[in-house]
């Protein structure tokens, strides 16, 4: 028969040794991702979230959608143009988180040469998507139509639009469209839907072609080009001989189509090419829509990169956001021989960086439509890489509005003049307007 003491060291040895088995199991669920271990951190960063943003899920303050104006911020910043310098001609959209909550927080807004706000584009997202959060949901992709509408797509969103010049819906489909938004030469829309390259109707918006980078990119060419796309991968002594991706391996950012225009300037590529940027792997590239084959692609020297665009004189130019460095640059990069230059990178008394998103314009004529995301902030510079002329989306007296992309359009861009809404005040003019 057990003695008392017994019995407690046998229930104390019991005990300890389920709490070390619960910390080894601890430590080697972190390790391996096991169960709870992705679970607890999920909570674990909601919890955080919640904390930052509270004010913003309750529609309070957009915290969600504000971004630090930079040191020592001008109480009085908005428009400025440097006295003597010479805007491009034409008409500049810039969208983001430009309105409130009481209306819409989405915006897109047209302003004319001279700084002077002439037409907004209210974006309703309830009116897209019942499933979201419209006060958690980031408008980031924009392309314009000559008839005076737009279509839009959405960053921790699930749809993508046309939406007419007075912001009433035309078409919505409903999907994780993000970030860029352009047209090829047959006027399809091209976009990311989740992690694929997708091509839609833009009068419809059906989906007319899928090209999805794990699905089909990783694969092609009997598998040849996956070593330049599996980087974001789980560590062989957790994996085994298995490839299995960490979250979010691939971020995909940017796709643009090669126009037929100006294919003659890319004798390595063809017209319909599409270029493409992944950001969590430093990767521009060029494939082939037909086959899935990569014909061209680069890792860095950018840094979470974003933006790519084919240019005339047959180079790429690329947003290269330089995180962790402080300083952003526009780089350029040929193709043919894999040279490249920095085009723009600011300096002491024109500082430029956006850690993350941004987006980037060769204007007519050599100057530079800049969108510094994370500063709120959209800037025209010339090719010596002086300043034209700046706009801050100011929020309070230390915050900016998210600014997601700034597009040039020339004068004679829409069919029938200049966009309106005649049932509804085209919103404020002014060059302080925003």
């Amino acid at each position: 028969m057990s003695s008392p003491r017994a019995d407690r060291l046998a229930a104390g040895a019991f005990v300890l040794s389920i709490a070390v088995l619960c910390v080894a199991y601890g430590a080697l669920a972190a390790l391996r991702g096991w169960f709870p271990a992705r679970q607890i951190a999920l909570a674990h960063e909601t919890v955080l979230d919640l904390a930052e943003h509270w004010r913003n899920d309750l529609g309070l303050v957009p915290t969600r959608h504000l971004v630090s104006a930079g040191p020592d911020p001008d109480p009085d910043r908005g428009y400025r143009r440097t006295p003597d310098a010479v805007p491009t001609p034409g008409h500049v959209l810039i969208s983001g988180s430009l309105g409130n909550f009481s209306e819409t927080l989405h915006v897109v807004r047209m302003f004319d040469r001279d700084g002077h706000q002439v037409h907004e584009w209210p974006i309703h997202y309830d009116l897209l998507d019942r499933e979201m959060n419209p006060r958690n949901v980031l408008l980031h992709g924009l392309e314009v139509f000559e008839d005076g509408s737009i279509a839009v797509a959405f960053d921790h969103g699930n749809a993508i639009a046309r939406i007419d010049a007075c912001g009433a819906p035309v078409w919505t489909v409903n999907g994780n469209y993000h970030h860029s938004i352009t047209r090829d030469d047959d006027g399809a829309i091209v976009t990311w839907r989740d992690e694929a390259i997708v091509r839609l109707d833009a009068a419809t918006g059906e989906e007319l072609l899928v090209l999805d980078v794990p699905r089909d990119l990783v694969p092609a060419d009997r598998g040849a080009q996956s070593a330049y796309l599996q980087l974001r991968t789980e560590r062989l002594e957790v994996s085994g001989d298995s490839i299995r991706y960490l979250d979010d391996p691939f971020h995909p950012n940017d796709a643009e189509t090669l126009r037929a225009g100006m294919a003659d300037a890319f004798p390595m590529f063809a017209a319909g090419d599409i270029l493409f940027s992944l950001r969590e792997i430093n990767l521009v590239a060029v494939v082939d829509p037909a086959n899935a084959r990569l014909k061209w692609w680069h890792h860095g020297p950018w840094i979470r990169q974003h933006d790519p665009d084919f240019q005339p004189d047959g180079t790429i130019t690329v947003f290269d956001n330089a995180t962790g460095t402080g300083r952003s640059m526009i780089r350029r990069i040929d193709p043919a021989d894999d040279s490249l230059s920095v085009v723009f990178d600011g300096g002491k008394d024109l500082p430029f960086f956006s850690w993350r998103r941004g987006k980037h314009q060769v204007l007519p004529g050599g100057n530079l439509l800049l969108t510094e995301a994370e500063r709120g902030r959209v800037l025209e510079v010339d090719p010596e890489g002086h300043l034209v002329w700046e706009r801050h989306l100011p929020w309070d007296a230390t915050r900016n509005r998210i600014v997601t992309e700034a597009r040039h359009l020339p004068e004679t861009y829409f069919r029938a003049g200049q966009p309106s809404c005649p049932s509804r005040d085209a919103g404020p003019s002014g060059s302080d307007a925003g």
